[in-house]
């Protein structure tokens, strides 16, 4: 058991704790939440970890101060979302729930996460270090746009004074800085690590470090912000990106290159760790709304190589595919039927693009070499192996797991990858959609064409509408022959960054939606470290610094939004 409480800890006849970690959510051990995972991964080798979930930090601190000093170090992290796209709506509103907390109650961790944590924890205790991680820490690294102060803030390092930020996935990172604390490596060789950032006072001195316009020269500049952004997204996409170094007050952040993609053995080791699966005993009774969400749910890769303006995925989980093997989707699928309340239905066999599964390109070397962000936008990669036949082939196996009725999948697929306009790319193609379709889909297949206007689709990053139209003629055909019922329901974004009125009404007015269920529409929220929500604040595409329409102001946002109900 990873324990939350001093009882918990005497318990285990623990006389000391080696790393102790803070959460914004609530403790659920499962593969889904990175607090878990990384708790798990350093007890594997040998560590003792404590987890503090959703601390109060409105009284005397008593929650930072219960279990002690670990003996290597805190660390700290906002949740599995960044807490103010938590806690606010597109519209700036305070959200009503927190589907991350006991019964969804809303108000159970403050704005910014990780800094308000880590500057507690520092002023508690001076001489521990503190490693913030996870979503918020990682998309705030380096100079970002805050929507909700409508401004630029420095690196998440300045702010909280935290000693090491890890960001991405950090099962190997945190592991490697965990052991270097322990041995008592001096600073400078801590800071080689790889996947970790640090701010210093002073000059940088590493060679062939990538150098960004400092903090100060983007906040007087936008277009300086703009420059430095296109730089990072270049970076974060190349196989062996440089150091970044960004220049703040009197020192420096400093990015160190992550590690390189993880192996399937990797993979499988990150997963195949003693989780229960459950929320933790703490909250017995209690619904943890998150939870009922992915609790029947496995996860079968990492990355997506999409590159989405508006998604931070790649930014946090890399472009390239790192693929668990197909034995380890299948423990993992088949030791569901311990669970309680489990029927036999997995709820999601995917991953943030789910059918990219096993993924990657013809020739590596080219890879290597590449800095394209997309292997889809605006054509697809003529390297990219797009064939579906090893994903068939998984779902064939998952289908002859005991006790699994149905396995569906509930994460997004890009029909970019078996589709063009012209019909299917390959022979694995239409076996696969068909399979996705009659097999895999509880009634509603979830697509995102995002928009319809071809003008706004480019600064999104995402194919032509063209292909959707494709898409649903292919549907509508393998419905059509077969006796399932089964409808396809389309996402679509309001007031991006290119969108404005007219855009919206084009949408709202096209004849391809016509008869389909139309209520999946979003207001765009500019989150940390995204191409669109750099182009928000500039008013400039990054990539070439050409002006860009952005609707900035909240009720003609709304009116987007709106205007699509009201006319369809």
């Amino acid at each position: 058991m990873i324990p939350t409480s001093v009882k918990e800890v005497q318990a285990l006849g623990w006389d000391y704790i080696d790393v102790i970690l803070f959460s914004g959510d609530a403790f659920i051990d499962h593969p889904s939440f990175g607090t878990a995972v990384i708790a798990r991964w350093l007890q594997k080798h040998g560590y003792r970890v404590a987890v503090v979930p959703q601390p109060n930090w409105r009284d005397d601190l008593r929650d930072f101060r219960k279990l002690g000093a670990p003996r290597l170090y805190f660390g700290v992290n906002a949740g599995a979302m960044d807490s103010m796209v938590n806690h606010y709506t597109a519209s700036k509103r305070l959200r009503s729930d927190d589907a991350y907390t006991p019964e969804g109650r809303a108000g159970q961790r403050p704005d910014y996460a990780v800094t308000v944590y880590s500057q507690i924890l520092k002023k508690l205790w001076p001489d521990v270090p503190v490693v913030i991680g996870g979503i918020e820490a990682s998309l705030r690294r380096l100079t970002h746009y805050d929507y909700w102060q409508d401004c630029l803030l420095p690196s998440v390092l300045v702010s909280s004074g935290a000693d090491y930020l890890c960001y991405g996935m950090g099962e190997r990172p945190m592991l490697e800085l965990t052991r270097a604390i322990e041995s008592g490596r001096n600073a400078s060789d801590i800071r080689r690590i790889s996947q970790i950032a640090f701010y210093s006072d002073g000059r940088c001195r590493v060679k062939d470090a990538l150098f960004l316009h400092s903090f100060e020269c983007c906040q007087k500049d936008k277009k300086a912000f703009a420059e430095n952004f296109h730089l990072i997204e270049t970076c974060a996409n190349m196989m062996t990106p440089p150091t970044i170094v960004e220049p703040v007050g009197k020192g420096f952040v400093q990015v160190n290159p992550p590690y390189p993609p993880a192996t399937s053995a990797e993979m499988d080791s990150f997963w195949d760790l003693p989780f229960t699966k459950l929320p933790h005993p703490r909250y017995k009774g209690k619904r943890i709304p998150a939870y009922d969400m992915i609790k029947f749910s496995v996860n079968t890769h990492r990355g997506c190589f999409g590159g989405c303006n508006f998604c931070t995925i790649a930014a946090h989980q890399g472009k390239f595919i790192q693929s668990r093997s197909e034995e380890s989707i299948l423990r993992e699928i088949a030791a569901l039927n311990d669970l309680p309340g489990f029927a036999g239905n997995v709820s999601d066999v995917g991953a943030p693009t789910a059918n990219m599964y096993g993924m990657h390109g013809k020739d590596s070397s080219l890879c290597e070499k590449c800095r394209r962000k997309s292997c889809l936008f605006p054509s697809p990669c003529p390297n990219m192996d797009r064939s579906h036949e090893r994903l068939l082939a998984l779902y064939e196996r998952i289908a002859k797991v005991k006790g699994i009725r149905h396995a569906y999948i509930g994460s997004g697929i890009r029909y970019d990858l078996f589709l063009n306009e012209k019909g299917f790319v390959d022979e694995s193609s239409r076996p696969y959609f068909k399979t996705l379709v009659l097999d895999h889909t509880s009634g509603r297949l979830k697509v995102a064409p995002e928009h319809t206007e071809d003008s706004v689709l480019k600064l999104m990053a995402k194919p032509s509408f063209k292909l959707f139209e494709r898409l649903r003629l292919e549907f509508d055909n393998i419905v059509r022959s077969s006796s399932r019922k089964c409808e396809l329901v389309p996402y679509f974004i309001s007031g991006h960054p290119g969108c404005g009125m007219r855009e919206m009404e084009k949408l709202s007015r096209n004849p391809a939606l016509k008869g389909l269920y139309m209520d999946q529409v979003q207001d765009f929220t500019p989150t940390p470290m995204t191409t669109s929500s750099v182009m928000f604040y500039t008013g400039l595409d990054p990539k070439n610094l050409q002006k860009v329409f952005v609707e900035r102001d909240l009720e003609r946002k709304r009116a987007q939004k709106s205007f699509f109900f009201r006319k369809k």
